[in-house]
C-alpha cells in the first residue's frame, strides 16, 4: 500500500513537472502599436532624416512587412486590431468598444496566458456619456481579457490630463500621482518591464498601444529642452524626431528587459502603428517627401510599418511584400495558441513558422470614423491589392503610378490586366454592405 502511494505521489509530480515544461515552453507575446505611425517613420522603410537602429535591428533579424494597412485613424483601428472585425460589424462610437466584443486579450488569456495592456485606451465611450451608461467602468480592461492595466484616457478625459509630462494615468483602479518631471511614455513602459518580471514563469501576452507619437508633439526627457518647464508641452512639430527616436529607445527597453530574463528567445514582438503620420508631418524618404496622411484613406493614411521578431523561430531575415490587414492580427493570435475565432482576417502565423502561407490577394476596409468633420469628410470603403485600389464610389487608383491618388483611371481605358483586376475588386466591394447615406456606389 506504501509503495503504491509513493508511486501514485511520484507520477502526480512528473504530470505537474511536465505541464510546467509545456505551460514554459509556450512563446510569450508583445503586440506594440505606435500611435500616429506611418511605415515612413523608420529608417529601414527609407526614412532620411533620423534613424530608428533598434527597430531597424528587429526588422534585420526577423519579418519587415512592406504592405501593413491600418485604419486611418485611431480607435477605428484599435476596434479592428483587438476584434479582427471589420468595422460596419462592431465600430458603433469614437472611443468606444462595446464590452460585448471578444478581443484578442479575451483569446490569451482563455489560453492560459497572463495578459496585461499599457498605453493608450480611449475605448470607454468618454465622448458619450449620456448615452453610454458604464463610461466610467474600471473593469472593462479586465472585461476584454486584461488581468492588469496602466492606461491613459481610460475613465478620465484628454481634457483632465494629457500622456506626456505629469500625465493623468490610472494604474489597477488607481490614479497615479505624477508631476512635470513625470514622462508617461516611461511610466507606461516601465509598467511592462515589472510585468515581465513578475511573470517571467508563466506564458504572457502584453498589448501596447503606445501613446508616442501622437500630438501634441512636445519634448521627450533626451531633448535638450526637457528641463525647460515652459516648452515641455509647447507643441511643435521640431520634437517630432526625438518623439519617434525615444520610441525606438523604449522598445529596446523592452527587448533588454526579455533578454535579462532570459525570455527573448521565446517571445514574439509586433510592432506596428494604427494609422498614418499627422497631416503636419513631412518626411523626407528614399522615395521623396511624404506629406502624413492620418484620418484619409490614402496610402499615407493607412501604410504603416510591420516588423516581426521571434528569434527562435525567425531565423533569417525576411521582406514580405503581400498584403497584411489589421483583421489578420486575430486570427494569427488564435492560431499561436492553436484556438479557432470569429474573425475577418486572414492568419499570418505560417510566415512567422517559416511554412508555406497562403498569401491575402486583396483586402477590404470600411471607415467610418463617426467624429469630427476633418475625418468624416473622408468616410468610404474600398477593396485593393497591392497596386491597384477600387473605392466603393468608383475611382480606380494605381498606387504604383498615382500614390496620392490624383488621377483616376478611367475605366474605358483600361489594359485587360487593369480590367480583371477592377473586377476582382468590384466583386470584393460587392461582398459588403454599403455605407449608408452615400450615393454613387460601383455598379
Amino acid at each position: 500500500m506504501k509503495f503504491k502511494i509513493i508511486v501514485l505521489i511520484l507520477v502526480i509530480i512528473l504530470l505537474i513537472s511536465c505541464s510546467r515544461n509545456i505551460k514554459t515552453n509556450q512563446p510569450n507575446v508583445i503586440l506594440i502599436m505606435v500611435d500616429d505611425m506611418g511605415y515612413e517613420c523608420l529608417s529601414t522603410y527609407g526614412n532620411l532624416d533620423y534613424q530608428t537602429s533598434f527597430l531597424d535591428s528587429l526588422a534585420n533579424n526577423g519579418i519587415k512587412f512592406n504592405n501593413c494597412i491600418s485604419q486611418p485613424l485611431c480607435t477605428p483601428s484599435r476596434v479592428k486590431i483587438m476584434s479582427g472585425l471589420y468595422n460596419y460589424k462592431n465600430y458603433e462610437h469614437f472611443g468606444y468598444l462595446n464590452d460585448r466584443e471578444y478581443t484578442f486579450g479575451n483569446l490569451m488569456k482563455d489560453a492560459g496566458y497572463t495578459t496585461c495592456i499599457s498605453g493608450k485606451w480611449q475605448l470607454n465611450g468618454l465622448a458619450y456619456k449620456d448615452s453610454i451608461k458604464n463610461w466610467n467602468d474600471k473593469t472593462r480592461a479586465k472585461i476584454f481579457g486584461f488581468d492588469e492595466y496602466c492606461l491613459w484616457q481610460y475613465t478620465k478625459t484628454r481634457a483632465e490630463g494629457e500622456r506626456y509630462s505629469q500625465p493623468l494615468i490610472e494604474q489597477n483602479g488607481i490614479v497615479l500621482s505624477t508631476n512635470k518631471d513625470d514622462y508617461g511614455p516611461d511610466i507606461f513602459s516601465n509598467f511592462i518591464l515589472n510585468f515581465i518580471d513578475s511573470n517571467k514563469n508563466n506564458p504572457f501576452f502584453i498589448y501596447y498601444p503606445m501613446v508616442l507619437v501622437h500630438d501634441p508633439f512636445v519634448p521627450t526627457p533626451d531633448s535638450d529642452v526637457w528641463n525647460n518647464p515652459d516648452l515641455k508641452y509647447k507643441n511643435d512639430t521640431t520634437y517630432f524626431k526625438d518623439m519617434v527616436i525615444y520610441v525606438d529607445k523604449i522598445v529596446k527597453k523592452i527587448v533588454m528587459q526579455l533578454r535579462k530574463n532570459n525570455l527573448e528567445e521565446n517571445t514574439l514582438i509586433l510592432f506596428t502603428g494604427d494609422n498614418g503620420n499627422h497631416t503636419s508631418i513631412y518626411t523626407n524618404t528614399k522615395n521623396g517627401i511624404i506629406q502624413g496622411g492620418k484620418g484619409n484613406t490614402t496610402d499615407a493614411g493607412t501604410h504603416v510599418p510591420l516588423i516581426a521578431y521571434w528569434p527562435s523561430k525567425i531565423k533569417n531575415n525576411i521582406e514580405y511584400n503581400g498584403l497584411i490587414d489589421f483583421c489578420d492580427f486575430m486570427p494569427t493570435l488564435a492560431d499561436l495558441v492553436n484556438r479557432k475565432v470569429e474573425s475577418d482576417g486572414v492568419s499570418f502565423y505560417n510566415l512567422l513558422m517559416n511554412k508555406k502561407h497562403n498569401q491575402k490577394d486583396l483586402m477590404f476596409l470600411h471607415y467610418d470614423p463617426k467624429w469630427g468633420k476633418n475625418v468624416n469628410k473622408y468616410r468610404n470603403q474600398f477593396a485593393r491589392n497591392v497596386d491597384y485600389k477600387l473605392y466603393r464610389d468608383g475611382r480606380f487608383i494605381n498606387l504604383k503610378k498615382d500614390i496620392l491618388e490624383e488621377n483616376p483611371l478611367e475605366i474605358n481605358s483600361l489594359s485587360n490586366r487593369e480590367l480583371l483586376i477592377y473586377q476582382q475588386l468590384n466583386e470584393e466591394l460587392r461582398k459588403h454592405p454599403p455605407m449608408l447615406n452615400k450615393t454613387n456606389f460601383v455598379k
